[in-house]
């Protein structure tokens, strides 16, 4: 007798739900629990991270991300507006500056940064100045595409309705275009936040001092510091969540009210 799709889909949940339950069984038999929480939750070898060691890598973290994003920003939003100029040479020094940052290893720039710019320049840069520039030019790259897509997105009516009513070209670009591009690509903008905090642990490859130290290299330092196995990445991590989460929530809190918008403004129009 042929079983029904709803048949069907309660058959495969359970086989689903057993073949976990057995998963989860064997693994807690075989996992030597002891030895993971002496590998990776060893607290307390690691108490002197709290809060002064810990509370240094959060706040230089959150530092160099807000600040490379603060000026990636500016930058981005510069490369997108001459992404869509009528100059062709515009045109060109975007798209080439977008294509160059966006296909190397972000990596290249912290080095060139780093140590590039003392014996080619002979700047001595600081270890935020190093940060924060590293992620502004390659966040930059990115955030320009992102922007560029939201001004296009734009209904070009609502600009061509101001310029027929006689408002210049770049008041329609900064009082109609770019908010309603901004509003559009918050939340990806809010991802780009997230990929840059975890792009600032690539300061490590410059070396620092203690007091500009952030969340990786505290976690790596902490590994023979404390003889405490993995535990000080764990901590690390968790602290990295602590910036992350949030901004993941916010983004798909500002992706949810898109729609919903949208949907209301239809309801609101009928």
């Amino acid at each position: 007798m042929a079983l029904s799709n709803r048949k069907r889909r309660q058959l495969s949940l359970g086989i689903q739900a057993a073949v976990f339950v057995i998963a989860v069984a064997v693994l807690t038999v075989i996992i030597d629990w002891g030895a993971v929480q002496q590998s990776f939750f060893n607290l307390e070898p690691v108490a002197p991270m709290f809060p002064g060691v810990i509370t240094t890598g959060l706040v230089n973290t959150i530092q160099y991300t807000f600040f490379g994003f603060l000026f990636g920003l500016l930058a981005g939003t510069l490369l997108a507006l001459m992404r869509l100029a009528s100059f062709p040479v515009y045109r060109w020094i975007a798209t080439a500056y977008i294509e160059f940052f966006r296909g190397i290893p972000a990596i290249l720039v912290f080095i060139a940064l780093g140590f590039g710019a003392s014996l080619a320049f002979g700047l001595n840069l600081s270890t935020l100045q190093t940060a924060a520039t590293a992620l502004a030019i390659v966040g930059s790259a990115y955030i320009a595409e992102t922007i560029r897509a939201g001004l296009q997105a734009v209904p070009a009516g609502q600009v061509e309705a101001a310029r027929a009513l006689g408002m210049p070209a770049w008041r329609a670009m900064v009082s109609i275009q770019i908010p309603q591009a901004f509003r559009i690509v918050l939340p990806p903008l809010t991802n780009e936040a997230i990929l840059l905090t975890k792009d600032s642990s690539l300061i490590y490859v410059v070396g620092m001092a203690g007091a500009a130290a952030e969340l990786t290299k505290m976690g790596r330092d902490g590994i023979t510091m404390y003889q405490a196995g993995m535990t000080p990445l764990v901590v690390a991590g968790f602290c990295y969540l602590i910036i992350t989460v949030p901004l993941s929530l916010l983004a798909r809190r500002l992706e949810a009210r898109g729609p919903a918008k949208a949907s209301r403004k239809k309801k609101v129009k009928a």
